[in-house]
């Protein structure tokens, strides 16, 4: 069975917060992703090829905190983090604190695909873009009104909570092929107001990103220092290879026992090698969706 989920962030919203036609327009973007990432696997294409299709439709949204719609770190600027996985050969890429590159996804995969290293960090990634003929975009590309008053909110010192301020919204995608090939990508702006290089856990490997044929795929998103001190996504792989969890159970204990018991706020998407996928959270919503080819498709936000 072929199958792709993807998410867009968790903890973000509750239903108070949320208008109608915010629903709406989040719904249209995650389906657009959704349905972009499966249609490479329908036409039997891999599920490298897939999670990144998927991955650069939401990090073109203005809607979500990667990309286009990327939250401002404290000195006003955009810092992008995205990481990428192969399953089948556990081969991974990954970039943090880049600032110029439209959909940091693809130079995750081509730090994956045409380097010997796995993470690249600000300028070295960058240039490292630069000789791979990747075009740099302007600063002001990434600048959107509602992340901007958001990081003015959280520069106030005032209370608010962490959907006005935009703590939350990282961008995500797992998924089989037709050969049985699992592959992970994340990706995010981080932290509203976050200071001195903070880079959380979507580029960090085992932490919000992992895959492996052996037992599944994973993409996370929430509060990032808690993924990494709990090595959240190979925990999952590990439940399920050494103690034959089925995916849905491996990722409720993950992140309802292990997250949530060190405080940890935030939800994870996984699929399994069998193609089945599994959504867990233990906020009040997750942006999130699911399609694969026994007919199922779903969208959903609480």
């Amino acid at each position: 069975m072929v199958s792709i989920a993807i998410h867009g962030g968790a903890g973000v919203i509750t239903r108070s917060e949320m208008s109608d036609a915010d629903e709406q327009a989040y719904r249209v973007d995650l389906g657009r992703a959704l349905d972009a990432g499966y249609a490479v696997l329908e036409s039997a294409g891999t599920s490298v090829d897939a999670v990144t299709a998927a991955v650069r439709v939401l990090e073109d949204s203005p809607l979500f905190n990667a990309g286009r719609g990327a939250v401002f770190n404290h000195e006003g600027v955009i810092e992008l983090d995205a990481s990428i996985m192969d399953g089948q050969t556990l081969k991974a890429g990954a970039v943090t604190g880049v600032r110029h590159v439209r959909n940091p996804v693809d130079l995750a995969r081509l730090v994956m695909d045409r380097s010997p290293h796995v993470l690249l960090a600000g300028p070295g990634a960058e240039e490292f873009a630069l000789e791979q003929g990747v075009e740099l975009v302007a600063s002001s590309y990434f600048f959107t009104e509602r992340r901007w008053q958001q990081l003015e909110k959280a520069r106030s010192g005032d209370r608010f909570s962490a959907a006005e301020i935009g703590y939350f919204g990282t961008v995500g995608a797992v998924a089989h092929d037709h050969d049985g090939n699992l592959a992970a990508a994340t990706s995010t702006g981080g932290m509203t107001n976050k200071r001195w290089g903070r880079v959380g856990d979507s580029p960090i490997i085992g932490a919000g990103n992992y895959a492996d044929n052996a037992s599944c795929a994973v993409s996370a998103t929430g509060s990032g220092e808690f993924f990494i001190r709990t090595v959240l996504a190979h925990e999952i792989s590990s439940l399920i290879r050494y103690r034959g969890l089925s995916a849905a159970a491996a990722a409720r204990e993950a992140v309802r026992g292990s997250l949530a018991g060190i405080g940890g706020d935030g939800g994870v998407i996984v699929v399994d090698r069998d193609g089945q996928v599994a959504m867990e959270f233990n906020t009040e919503g997750m942006f999130r969706g699911a399609r694969d080819s026994s007919g199922r498709r779903e969208v959903e936000i609480y």
